[in-house]
């Protein structure tokens, strides 16, 4: 049997099972086999000789010979494998018709999802503190000419230090500009007050206001990070919006000049 496993290769990429193939080269070497017989010689079980027989007599690569014990003949080679390599043509046929309706099929779909977009793609939700942090840091670092930030309380100035800073001098260096107001209560907050004194020496520009509607950073007018109390999660929640829309980024710079204009550089009830 070593010496036929190329042509049970063969045979089998030709489109046979592996137990036909072996059956098929059994009957090939002399001119009749019983059921019995081909068995042993092509090494098959003989409760599925059967079967593979009728197989290949189905395929016309063998002849039945009725009888008191019927027995089994290969047609020539020549001839068997031309009927395989007809019946794989067709069947290469049938999956290029199959491959052409298919592509007909879903060539206009894909298409028409290149223009589709999902509703408020371009809108982040958070809720998490640990992602609402790497999303303030994220916009620090996409910023290239101008940062703006509202800062009131919970303030967290220890979190904000290193790469704040880092990206006012980077943005200084550019020659942006970075602008922020704080509230009266960072005036109460001496970790808070040396945070902006650290700011200012890294080039930051601040002012203080009364109140401030909410947190907010604006970059380069078309990135924005807002940090709003959440009424639906409850006391305490907060719900951060990340969003990429330089038309709403627009208006919010507009805000934060607004206030801008009217905060004071040092707070007359202020130390």
């Amino acid at each position: 049997m070593e010496t036929e496993e190329g042509p049970v290769g063969d045979l089998v990429a030709l489109g046979l099972a592996r137990y036909e193939a072996r059956v098929y080269l059994a009957l090939v070497r002399r001119e009749s086999y019983t059921a019995a017989e081909v068995a042993r010689e092509a090494d098959v079980p003989r409760q599925r000789v059967y079967d593979v027989l009728d197989a290949l007599v189905r395929r016309r690569l063998a002849t039945a010979h009725p009888g008191r014990v019927a027995t089994f003949s290969a047609i020539a080679p020549e001839l068997a494998v031309a009927r395989l390599m007809t019946l794989q043509r067709e069947e290469l046929e049938r999956l290029d018709r199959v491959s052409s309706a298919l592509t007909a099929a879903l060539v206009p779909v894909w298409a028409d999802g290149r223009t589709q977009t999902v509703p408020l793609d371009y809108v982040e939700i958070l809720r998490d503190p640990k992602s609402i942090a790497e999303a303030f840091t994220d916009i620090q670092a996409q910023a290239r000419s101008e940062l703006l930030s509202f800062c009131k309380p919970p303030f967290v100035a220890g979190a904000l230090n290193t790469p704040g800073i880092k990206a006012v001098r980077r943005l200084r260096r550019a020659g942006g500009s970075v602008r922020a107001i704080y509230t009266h209560e960072a005036l109460d907050d001496l970790d808070v007050l040396e945070n902006v004194r650290r700011f200012g020496a890294a080039g930051e520009e601040s002012r203080f206001a009364a109140r401030l509607p909410l947190k907010l950073v604006v970059a380069d007018a078309s990135l924005v990070l807002c940090d709003m109390p959440d009424p639906v999660a409850g006391t305490g929640a907060t719900t951060a919006l990340y969003i990429e829309h330089p038309a709403l980024a627009a208006c919010l710079r507009l805000a934060f000049l607004t206030v801008w204009d009217s905060a004071e550089t040092v707070p007359a009830a202020g130390p």
